[in-house]
């Protein structure tokens, strides 16, 4: 809809929906963003209780968009008109937008976050091609497997993960990529010492103290992993998490001397497709996107809800 046409046009609010995401810092880059487009929005991240109370924020006049995060991004999907292939083939969607018909429709841009994090680390491209490694066998490992294999063509892809129920079910849901993706569940030092080492390593959890036996397992792996890698072998740690900021993975693999990247780089990495299919292509190319991404680092940066 066009810009000059705002009596026309309900639309006023953008969402980030979900459980627990009220400490975001989006919506300053998101509010930045659309001002600067010469948009009236609001971005709001809005607690739903239910995936129900988010759908219902979608099918009011006033939506715009919707940015959709743990833990509706599975279930979302069956209460949509339409999906793509992107959020089809991983499994899980993160924006909504309404299209030309007025159906609302889902896709996954988390993939396109992983992917170019991994290349402000690696601009190179020395990764593609190679093993990488997942920490983690849940919903945003399938983001996670898509940038990996589909995008960048590492392959094997290593899993470390303390339940054989989350692997089982993502090498299940790997089938969808034709049985070309080997996905190797490594739960000892033993079994990785056998392994060629991984270049890129995504970690999909929350950052939190390993306990458990295998939890302590899958962390000796991993600093296996970046403790042995030879000079031209260390590559590149992008962790997902980013509450808080700075997570033990990212300290272990500086420590390491691997090159990191925050997971709040996701965010900044989204917004031009997302804002695509917000506005459409052409407006979207009117984004600054370095003047909002400087906005999100900013918020990062001075967020108490994730530096501490």
């Amino acid at each position: 809809m066009a810009l000059n046409d705002s009596s026309k046009d309900e639309r006023a609010f953008t969402y980030l929906v979900g459980i627990g995401v009220t400490h975001s810092i989006a919506p300053l880059m998101h509010d930045f963003v659309a001002q600067s487009l010469g948009y009236d929005w609001k971005f709001l991240a809005q607690e739903c209780p239910t995936v129900e109370d988010a759908v219902a924020l979608f099918r009011k006049p006033n939506f715009a968009g919707g940015v959709v995060t743990m833990p509706y991004k599975g279930t979302i999907m069956r209460h949509l008109d339409g999906l793509d292939e992107h959020a089809t083939t991983i499994g899980a969607c993160n924006n909504v937008y309404r299209s030309a018909d007025g159906s609302l429709r889902g896709t996954n841009t988390d993939w396109r976050g992983i992917r170019g994090c991994l290349s402000d680390g690696d601009p190179q491209g020395k990764g593609k091609g190679r093993p990488a490694l997942v920490i983690g066998a849940g919903g945003a490992s399938r983001a996670a497997l898509y940038a990996l294999y589909d995008q960048l063509r590492c392959n094997p892809i290593y899993i470390v993960n303390r339940d054989a129920g989350e692997v089982d079910a993502l090498r299940k849901d790997a089938e969808v990529y034709g049985g070309w993706v080997k996905i190797v569940w490594i739960r000892s030092v033993e079994e990785a010492k056998s392994l060629d080492a991984p270049y890129y390593i995504v970690g999909t959890v929350p950052d939190f103290e390993p306990k458990s036996p295998e939890e302590l397992a899958g962390r000796d792996v991993i600093e296996y992993f970046l403790s042995h890698a030879g000079t031209e072998n260390k590559g590149v740690l992008l962790d997902m998490c980013f509450k808080p900021r700075r997570t033990r993975w990212l300290k272990l693999a500086e420590k390491h001397g691997w090159k990191t990247v925050e997971g709040t780089g996701i965010i900044g990495h989204q917004i031009e497709e997302q804002y695509r299919l917000w506005i459409g292509e052409a407006a979207a190319k009117r984004i600054d996107v370095d003047a909002a991404r400087a906005v999100l680092q900013k918020a990062a940066e001075t967020s108490p809800a994730i530096n501490f």
